[in-house]
């Protein structure tokens, strides 16, 4: 079965759609294109389908309420908008879906969510039960409390995680532009990308960057799309506009193939829902250990520590040019560590007591990036 036919006959499926495909141009919310997105995903919810609804526009729909002509530069501005657009966004969608005799549920996460694993589970419990009880739930990401540091930087991201958290079957990424293309798609000679299964099918391709009212870019969906599609999740990428042509598996827009072999759960989450709290700098030897031969790592091959971090968080894993390798959950508070370096596990022992002869991150807390 292909992607398409996949998302087609999805029983869950996640849909995302962007800030530009709700609003006008003057940022307040388009009614006419919440109502025809909702059209499109009542009609798959009520033939039995779960739907969770990751949308965009909490800023952009307080751009008009506030007076503002743009999207303000500054967090504190932009959490001031999020808190009022977000009422107008989710007002819209109680209002919309209940023309169809559906109730929504508001999920507003912030990165600090994916990160910690108590969180996490409550997030997967929440949304999970919502789906049980009939509940289309509309996710955004929390923009009212979260800082620079613990975003997601852009709901295509968070789109992809809330596919992985859920066990989706399917994804549908949808934006002002129909597909992804080998060149501007504004000016002539430009062709539709009409599948991806691989890195190589992106090969030269350029990737554009963000709108005028959103965060993300086409590089943005292609990393949301590399994350899902390594979960296992096929993804759509088209226009809102062909919506219900991308969930009846249509060939319409982009889509990405998940590959053969999958990251256990564990591992995605790692990599794609967490931001490493320090970084612990390692010689070429250790790095050929690491991401070579897919080793623990030992005290004996870092040569610095940075960051505040506890043992159990996470942390990058550096090469001697400073570029993250790797990300792992290290075994030990950051004031330990700088006392460790250089030395073996069976030296440490000796000196410090059976407790210190393991790891520093055992191969299994360990995801190459």
């Amino acid at each position: 079965m292909t992607g398409r036919q996949r998302i087609g006959e999805a029983a869950r499926l996640v849909v995302k759609v962007g800030s530009s495909s709700l609003t006008t141009p003057s940022g307040t919310i388009d009614v006419d294109r919440v109502d025809a997105l909702v059209d499109v995903l009542a009609a798959r919810r009520l033939a039995g389908a779960q739907i969770v609804l990751v949308s965009s526009g909490a800023i952009a729909a307080g751009l008009g309420p506030l007076g503002l002509r743009a999207r303000p530069k500054d967090l504190a501005t932009q959490q001031a908008a999020a808190s009022v657009g977000q009422g107008v966004l989710i007002a819209r969608y109680t209002s919309s879906f209940a023309r169809y005799g559906l109730r929504v549920g508001q999920v507003l996460l912030t990165a600090d969510d994916m990160m910690r694993r108590s969180h996490h589970r409550n997030a997967q419990r929440t949304l999970a039960r919502l789906l049980e009880l009939g509940i289309v739930p509309v996710v955004n990401e929390n923009d009212t409390v979260a800082t620079d540091e613990i975003r997601f930087g852009d709901n295509d991201r968070l789109a992809a995680l809330v596919a992985h958290l859920i066990h989706a079957d399917g994804m549908v990424l949808l934006s002002d532009v129909d597909a992804l293309y080998d060149g501007d798609p504004r000016k002539d000679g430009a062709a539709r990308i009409a599948e991806v299964r691989g890195p190589e099918d992106l090969e030269g391709v350029e990737l554009g960057t963000s709108g005028r009212v959103g965060t993300g870019g086409m590089i943005t969906k292609v990393e949301a799309a590399r994350i899902a599609t390594g979960a296992g999740v096929p993804v759509v990428l088209t226009a809102a506009a062909h919506a219900a042509q991308a969930l009846a598996g249509a060939d319409i827009g982009t889509c990405f193939h998940p590959g053969g072999r999958h990251p256990g759960t564990r591992l995605l989450w790692l990599a794609h829902a967490t931001t490493g709290r320090g970084r612990l700098h390692l010689d070429a030897g250790a790095v050929e250990a690491v991401v070579g031969r897919r080793m623990s790592l030992l005290p004996a091959g870092v040569v610095k520590v940075e960051g505040d971090f506890a043992a159990g968080d996470p942390v990058d894993l550096c090469a001697p040019t400073g570029v993250a390798v790797a990300r792992g959950l290290v075994n030990y508070d950051a004031g330990e560590i700088p006392d460790l370096l250089g030395r073996s596990t069976r030296e440490l022992a000796s000196a410090l007591g059976p407790e210190y002869e393991r790891e520093l991150i055992h191969r299994d807390d360990i995801v190459i990036l």
